[in-house]
């Protein structure tokens, strides 16, 4: 592949950007009555109004022409095909085969992986349905009424996203929590208030060796035996895994039958929709589950199918590498206005920042531009009190996604008007900005002008849907995930590994038994390390009782 910034669209581009890089929004709406209506692309029930991005027309076509470029036809043909596009693991990259409908045909080195796909999901169904009805008995005879998730990365994001994010559909007579983090407190607090006769826990890690995941693990089984007379057949009906490796999941104590499989060619960050979306499962009841799935599906054939011009994901993540590479833009903002998607900026944070973080290209050459904007964001309007200050007044470019929804799933009074109203008004106001002109006239001291003039010229997309339902919540992570892939086909990386992670694991690794050991270690590391590690070997020994305990 030739290097991006040697590809004709891309020098076209640049000296594109030098043309228009000062054209004002303001400028842009007034030469073009019609731009917020022509700007705007639809489908599968999203709306997405992109007119308030500092683009042209001329823009948009050099865009796609780099798309075609860069291969992203063939490469979004290759990961439909099962290709392993996943080169540095010699992988397939399907996630997409885990929403597609029964009778689908999408085959892995011969093999169609549909039915077994199905065969989980028909399996999860009917595990779900036992739960929610009670037939699932804890060790004691009563029913579980409390559903520990225990994971981390993918894993725990993407099941806390969806469960919080469709909390209206959920079952509200089961308690559910979530513990990912190896710091203690994490399942402290998580089962603090919960009976183990009525607590079942999902254990997901696909090895069943995840550092923090099996000593969560292990705790949780601790906890749970303690609570229940020590009796280790107890743990078969209280805990169940999402998982491979059946050999570990026994030796746990775990029934095999109680295993629910996914496989190599679903990245963690990729698989809330398989196994992993248990607990999600659990909690909304395999209907609405396979609903969200079918939103997920929807997006998929839009992205596979659609022209690149009205293609939704492919213009989210074009205007991404426009902003990320022409305009040194270094983050974007997520900003849903729905309190149910609270979660969903750290959600994506994994799904974005994990995919193109990456310094190599596919060829393993250094990379010729920058990779891998941070995404960060809070739940509108929580955010306006905030770091909006920043958006609309600082000196760092921001490009924004607001994401909104024409309906409410809970209508008090005039509570919803009031909220996209801050949307619609944030929007305007990051795109036109008032002027000194305008504050002037409201008769605004003349030193305190310059304190009150908005830039603006500042840009968004507005992702507008009827309501926040199962499948609208497929369609829109599917979305994401879609304009991610995007963005890694331009900058030709490896979008679905992450070696990233692997050498903080390995050095924790060695560090534990330095940590507890009781003689005094010999430590090899820099000095900083060192220094470090022996403070804290001091610290520990000399930690007094726990206040709270006296």
């Amino acid at each position: 592949m030739t290097p991006l910034t040697q590809r004709r669209a891309w020098k076209a581009l640049e000296a594109h950007h030098q043309k228009i890089k000062k054209l004002h929004l303001r400028d842009l709406f007034a030469a073009d009555p019609k731009r917020g209506e022509r700007m705007t692309a639809e489908a599968v029930g999203i709306y997405l109004d992109y007119s308030k991005n500092r683009i042209t027309d001329e823009t948009l076509s050099l865009l796609i022409q780099l798309a075609g470029e860069s291969g992203l036809r063939e490469r979004i043909d290759a990961m439909f095909r099962g290709e392993k596009i996943n080169i540095t693991e010699t992988r397939a990259v399907l996630h997409v085969a885990l929403r597609a409908p029964r009778g689908a045909s999408i085959v892995i080195d011969g093999e169609n992986v549909a039915p077994r796909v199905h065969a989980v999901l028909d399996k999860m169904s009917d595990f779900s349905s036992r739960v929610r009805s009670g037939a699932w008995k804890g060790h004691t005879g009563k029913p579980i009424r409390n559903i520990v998730n225990i994971g981390i990365g993918g894993s725990d994001l993407g099941p806390v996203m969806a469960y919080e994010a469709l909390k209206h559909y959920s079952d509200r007579s089961l308690t559910f929590r979530f513990v990912s983090n190896i710091d203690g407190a994490d399942f402290a607090e998580s089962v603090r208030d919960l009976d183990p006769s009525e607590t079942l826990f999902i254990v997901a890690s696909k090895t069943f060796t995840t550092l923090e995941t099996m000593t969560n693990a292990h705790t949780a089984r601790d906890w749970s035996l303690k609570g229940l007379g020590g009796d280790e057949k107890a743990v078969a009906r209280h805990f169940v895994a999402v998982s491979t490796n059946a050999a570990e999941v026994a030796k746990f104590g775990i029934d095999t039958a109680n295993m629910f499989e996914f496989w190599d060619w679903v990245g963690g960050r990729y698989s809330m929709d398989s196994a992993i979306g248990l607990s999600t499962m659990v909690a909304i009841g395999p209907d609405s589950f396979r609903s969200m799935l079918d939103g997920f599906h929807q997006m998929d054939e839009h992205f596979r199918t659609a022209p690149f011009d009205r293609n939704l994901p492919v213009l989210m993540g074009l205007l991404a590498v426009w902003y990320n590479n022409l305009f040194n833009a270094q983050t974007v903002a997520v900003l849903p206005y729905d309190q149910y998607l609270k979660r969903f900026p750290a959600y994506l944070q994994q799904l974005t920042m994990e995919s193109s973080g990456k310094r190599v290209t596919l060829a393993g050459a250094e990379v010729t531009c920058e990779t891998g904007p941070i995404y960060w964001g809070e739940p509108g309007t929580n955010g306006q009190h905030s770091f909006y200050q920043l958006i609309h007044q600082g000196t760092r470019l921001i490009p924004c996604d607001f994401i909104v929804f024409g309906q409410t799933l809970n209508p008090p009074g005039r509570h919803h008007d009031m909220l996209v109203a801050n949307v619609f008004a944030q929007t305007e106001a990051l795109a036109f900005g008032k002027t000194p002109e305008q504050v002037k006239a409201e008769g605004t001291p003349e030193w305190l002008v310059p304190h009150r003039v908005f830039e603006g010229n500042r840009p968004s997309n507005t992702i507008l849907a009827e309501r926040l339902t199962p499948q609208a919540l497929g369609k829109l992570v599917a979305l994401y995930e879609h304009s991610v892939f995007t963005q890694g086909v331009i900058w030709d990386i490896d979008s679905f590994d992450q070696w990233g992670v692997e050498l903080g694991k390995v050095l924790a690794q060695r560090m534990i038994p330095e940590l507890e050991s009781t003689a005094e270690p010999n430590l090899s590391h820099d000095s900083s390390t060192n220094s470090l590690i022996r403070r804290y070997r001091r610290l520990k020994e000399s930690s007094g009782p726990d206040p709270a305990q006296q």
